[in-house]
């Protein structure tokens, strides 16, 4: 199973279209979003590019929430819970504000917030920041790309 998995696109478009275009090459299995979709009209594309099961979270920048909804049902605040490759993985957008009873049921802890890349294992688990797909921060945007089973991350950067 591999999981792509992208964070704070913050409306950038050409960004979400290159991050599925680097999930469908690698055929993933499942989309996670970390939150900062933003827009109803960034949710429109990804919903549009995504043709396996999509995760996503809100963001502290998703003002417009109900607008999302309608778009994507399945979108909800964090922590949000994945059974994945016999694996648990709570998804949460700002790493500070994660619950640590929640961190203590996964087995990986997916993240976004800081559009910081994060790779890092802690206490027996995963901790993974995508970054930024926007790239409007740093000037890079990245997706990540997860082996559950294997607890392995790879990175890929977005020419954007």
């Amino acid at each position: 199973m591999l999981i792509g998995i992208l964070s704070d696109t913050h409306d950038q478009l050409i960004a979400i279209d290159k991050a599925l275009e680097v999930f469908r090459q690698r055929d993933v299995d499942v989309v996670i979003h970390g939150g900062d979709l933003i827009s109803p009209f960034a949710a429109k594309r990804l919903k549009a590019g995504v043709a396996v099961p999509l995760h996503i979270i809100y963001g502290n920048n998703d003002g417009e929430r109900e607008g999302l909804k309608k778009i994507l049902p399945q979108i909800q605040d964090g922590p949000l819970f994945i059974e994945a490759a016999g694996r648990t993985i709570v998804v949460h957008h700002d790493p500070a504000w994660l619950p640590a009873e929640a961190a203590d049921k996964a087995d990986i802890v997916v993240v976004g917030h800081t559009h910081d890349r994060q790779v890092e294992q802690k206490g027996g688990r995963l901790f993974l920041n995508p970054g930024e797909c926007c790239g409007w921060l740093t000037g890079k945007g990245s997706v990540a790309l997860l082996d559950p089973a294997a607890m392995k991350v790879e990175i890929v950067e977005l020419t954007l």
